[in-house]
């Protein structure tokens, strides 16, 4: 098991997982979730119409240790790059931030290199943006990471060192 995530689970209540798709999230939380005892919760697109901040406060309400297999943080991030806009405010971000950091919570953003999610989303989904447009979502996860760091803490990890 890797040692960044004993530490995490060490020192962490709620871990929310972020990064592109095929990063490695879900391989991770399941990893946190049979070594140590965390509920996985893995977030797809909320349908339009739902309140995201009264989804994610019910979610970050839950008991015990929790694993947030993406997050709110993504509709920040692929709203506007997919769907020409988010439903969420930075705001709401903020403040849904401070209620992880309350809980005694941290942000893992996973990284890679495109042509690394490239190859796992190929092999996945046969399917994979370009890595210029990888390159764009890991900036766009890198910009609102570094807001978030004001509100909560932050890790930033390679996904290859997470997974190994």
């Amino acid at each position: 098991m890797n040692d960044a995530i004993a530490e995490w689970s060490a020192q962490y209540e709620v871990i929310v997982l972020e990064g592109c798709d095929g990063v490695g999230k879900t391989t991770v939380a399941a990893r946190l979730a049979a070594r140590y005892g965390y509920f996985v919760l893995h977030s797809s697109r909320t349908p339009d119409g739902e309140d995201l901040v009264k989804r994610y406060i019910a979610i970050l309400a839950m008991p015990g240790r929790l694993v947030l297999d993406r997050s709110f943080v993504s509709e920040l991030v692929y709203g506007p790059l997919r769907h020409g806009r988010s439903r969420l405010s930075f705001a709401d971000a903020a403040t849904l931030a401070s209620i992880v950091a309350a809980r005694g919570g941290v942000f893992v953003l996973l990284t890679s290199y495109p042509s690394q999610i490239a190859a796992r989303l190929l092999a996945r989904d046969n399917n994979a943006p370009t890595l210029a447009e990888i390159s764009v979502l890991l900036d766009s996860y890198t910009s609102i990471f570094d807001r978030l760091a004001s509100y909560a803490h932050v890790i930033v990890a390679d996904a290859a060192s997470a997974i190994a």
